[in-house]
């Protein structure tokens, strides 16, 4: 089954986004059943050798970053999707609240130190949009300045960008009764119990603010070098499919190459 992934489920650059117009239960036609495994291993084992392929060259770095609301799924993502990948050229840094070093510099300063080097795939598990979200949402700056911070984001992105870091973002889009499911099963699954947060909870109150906060980080800030891609992601396995092929997708497109040996192969003699 060809599906464009990145096509479909891309927030198109200068257009407002509105994600109750996005099903989160939409599959883009798939099922679960073989095809659909059967892709997302096929896409797995190309990552592994895309990987390797990226650290062979050296020449450009991978970042992706995941976003959603709790229990959206951005833990499982990379667990499943980065499963093949080689940990020695691949990072994940999980951002929580920033701490009072960080918070005596600008907001980009703990992110700029996350980024890849050449040759790395990194990946952020929230990430410096928290300062347009969070902060939004609680009201932890005013709005004069957490909204000049859509415009310092994409100067930050395009910066990366021109030195070599493709960047692609993933919007991990639940519904609120998925949410409350997947808080359920926390409750319910003692292995699961020590995820359970009281403050996810909390969180839940402010519902429609997040999706405002969300709907225009999508909207300021999905461009053609960072675009954001919003995930349907009530179904699991399609998250993890939809994502998977994009990363490929996008690896695909920048036409990588071994570099030439920096020795003369035809004279080595093994003795």
């Amino acid at each position: 089954m060809a599906t464009n992934f990145a096509k479909k489920l891309i927030a198109t650059p200068g257009r407002k986004i509105k994600l109750d117009k996005r099903d989160p239960e939409d599959t883009l036609g798939w099922e679960k059943n073989h095809k659909m495994k059967s892709s997302l291993v096929k896409m797995i084992e190309k990552l592994d050798s895309l990987q390797y392929l990226l650290y062979a060259e050296h020449k450009r770095a991978l970042l992706i970053v995941l976003q959603g609301l709790d229990a959206a799924g951005k833990d499982g993502t990379i667990r499943h999707v980065m499963s093949g990948v080689n940990p020695q050229g691949c990072r994940v840094t999980a951002f929580k609240k920033p701490t009072t070093e960080e918070l005596a510099h600008d907001f980009l300063w703990r992110i700029h130190k996350a980024v890849p080097p050449i040759g790395n795939i990194g990946i952020f598990n929230r990430s410096h949009y928290e300062d347009v979200l969070v902060v939004r949402v609680h009201n932890l700056a005013p709005k004069d300045v957490w909204s000049r911070r859509y415009d310092q984001i994409n100067r930050f992105e395009r910066t990366l960008e021109e030195n070599n870091v493709k960047i692609l973002k993933f919007f991990l889009h639940i519904s609120k009764d998925e949410q409350k499911q997947r808080f359920q099963q926390r409750i319910d699954d003692t292995d699961r119990q020590w995820k359970i947060s009281e403050a996810d909870f909390a969180e839940r109150k402010f519902w429609d603010d997040y999706t405002k906060a969300y709907e225009a980080a999508l909207s300021n800030c999905s461009t053609t070098y960072a675009p954001w891609y919003i995930i349907p992601s009530n179904k699991k396995w399609f998250r993890n499919l939809a994502v998977s092929h994009i990363i490929v997708e996008t690896l695909e497109s920048l036409h990588m190459k071994f570099p030439a040996p920096t020795v003369d192969v035809s004279k080595i003699k093994l003795t």
